[in-house]
């Protein structure tokens, strides 16, 4: 049985933080559940460009708002608590924070733990573990 808290997670390296997000990581992939979990904070006022070209990943707004628009098509997507998004085809796009957006995070394949987004937006398949 596994058994962390956000706390101590959040005081750990499992916590990476990046100019517009910050992530901590719950669970990874020498965790070996199939999945990384993770607690994510979006900045408000921020853009992040993201295309998971190695992952797919579904995302629950737990508190604040914002909007995804998916860049093929200009599509915009509110976000707000309650809602569900998934990146089921690898989607290129921009999530934007209008206030401090609180947000639960599966990824499959599992991230190993230290990965941010390179300049196109994209996770690399493998990153130094956590252990």
């Amino acid at each position: 049985m596994i058994v962390r808290t956000l706390e101590e997670a959040e005081q750990s390296e499992r916590r990476v933080v990046t100019p517009t997000w910050e992530s901590t990581r719950l669970l990874l992939k020498n965790d070996r559940m199939g999945f990384s979990f993770h607690i994510t904070t979006i900045y408000a006022n921020t853009e992040t460009h993201i295309c998971y070209q190695n992952h797919l990943e579904a995302v629950y707004c737990i508190s604040g708002e914002g909007e995804v628009e998916t860049l093929a098509d200009g599509v915009v997507h509110k976000i707000r608590p309650g809602t569900l998004y998934v990146l089921d085809r690898h989607d290129d796009h921009l999530l934007r924070g209008i206030s401090e957006m609180k947000l639960a995070c599966v990824f499959n394949p599992p991230l190993s733990g230290k990965e941010v987004h390179d300049e196109k937006g994209v996770y690399p398949l493998e990153a130094e573990p956590i252990s």
